[in-house]
């Protein structure tokens, strides 16, 4: 009676290579900030195109992301507006990359009641107002650097009752263009996309001074170390296609 081991053995050899194959056409999936919103998009867009390989991302707060990579959540990348969060991922040794900081944020004050580009932050106290929207500051980076401006100029405190809290930056800038909120701190980035420039009001950039950076990474998460097309995707963050778009978005560059 002839062994059927050399049968087993194709056999298993062929289900992980079908498995393997099956895996490697599967879209890649992103994690990301919701300040990225536009601007990954257009970086989607322009790679799906050069390469025709799909990439779905997945906006939220970073700090929420953060929580469900640490439960190991099945996202291949994770692009986060607080380089602390992925940080804190390569010490608990569930990433497969090291960490790529593709630019910071800058926070600006918009409003679609008010023209802020000849405001100030100081002059909050000064106008009417009824809402103010940040996003949370407990998981949300930009609320949380929103927060320290608020409490550099020693504004807080006073306009407290009047904060409302987005969940992540995007639906507080959904509260702006709605009009839910009177005025609110967004990032740069939301201000610059389309939907927030079509209707024409200007937007006031926060002294960087007001508050600490906001430096922001990108990384290979543990679910996505060894997939080739994730290591392609992240080697397209760091092109200079991709680089000229962040900046479009107003993400500085060149940081250390």
């Amino acid at each position: 009676m002839k062994s059927v081991y050399p049968y087993l053995l194709i056999f298993t050899l062929l289900f992980f290579i079908g498995i393997h194959s099956l895996s490697a056409q599967q879209p890649i999936r992103v994690a990301a900030a919701s300040d990225l919103k536009f601007a990954l998009d257009d970086i989607i867009e322009v790679y799906t195109k050069d390469t025709g390989k799909e990439v779905v991302p997945i906006y939220g707060s970073s700090g929420k992301l953060y929580e469900q990579l640490s439960n190991k959540a099945p996202f291949h990348l994770y692009m986060s507006a607080d380089v602390e969060y992925p940080k804190l991922l390569i010490e608990k040794g569930l990433t497969g990359s090291e960490l790529y900081i593709y630019g910071e944020g800058r926070l600006v004050l918009w409003s679609r009641k008010f023209d802020c580009d000849a405001s100030t932050l100081e002059g909050l106290s000064r106008l009417n107002l009824k809402k103010i929207a940040i996003a949370n500051p407990n998981h949300a980076p930009y609320g949380k650097r929103a927060k320290e401006s608020l409490e550099f100029y020693q504004l807080y405190d006073a306009i407290r009752s009047k904060i409302v809290l987005g969940e992540n930056i995007s639906q507080t800038a959904q509260f702006l263009s709605t009009g839910a909120a009177d005025v609110g701190i967004i990032a740069l980035s939301l201000a610059l996309a389309p939907t927030m420039k079509k209707y024409g009001k200007g937007y006031y950039l926060l002294p960087a001074k007001s508050h600490n950076p906001l430096l922001q990474g990108a990384i290979i998460t543990d679910f996505g170390k060894g997939n080739p097309n994730a290591a392609l995707f992240f080697d397209f963050l760091k092109s200079p296609t991709a680089g000229e778009i962040f900046k479009t978005y107003g993400f500085v560059q060149e940081v250390e």
